[in-house]
């Protein structure tokens, strides 16, 4: 699936496509402002990529210190820019770690 197949799901879809993994799921849900719902997900997810998608939701939280931790856990820089830019470079990452 491409970025914009992505973004064009979530226009048209109810629900995440289902073959999309976890942690793509839960960054669907919180575009489509169900952010508990992403939450939910990436919390259950352990390992780097779901710390990394667990510290973008509590940056979007505005919880920065819990943001931080679960940025040490992912082994990422704290992102310093819109989160909207933030949420557009995880799912880009995580589409292209499908396909390697």
């Amino acid at each position: 699936m491409t970025f914009e197949e992505f973004k064009d799901s979530l226009r048209k879809d109810k629900q995440p496509p289902t073959q999309l993994p976890l942690l793509l799921q839960a960054l669907w849900h919180d575009a489509n402002g169900n952010w508990k719902r992403a939450h939910e997900i990436a919390q259950d997810v352990d390992n780097a990529d779901g710390a990394w998608v667990h510290a973008y939701l509590h940056r979007k939280e505005g919880d920065l210190g819990n943001a931080r931790y679960w940025y040490s856990r992912a082994g990422k820089a704290e992102f310093q820019g819109a989160l909207e830019n933030e949420w557009e470079h995880v799912v880009r990452a995580l589409l292209a770690s499908r396909e390697s």
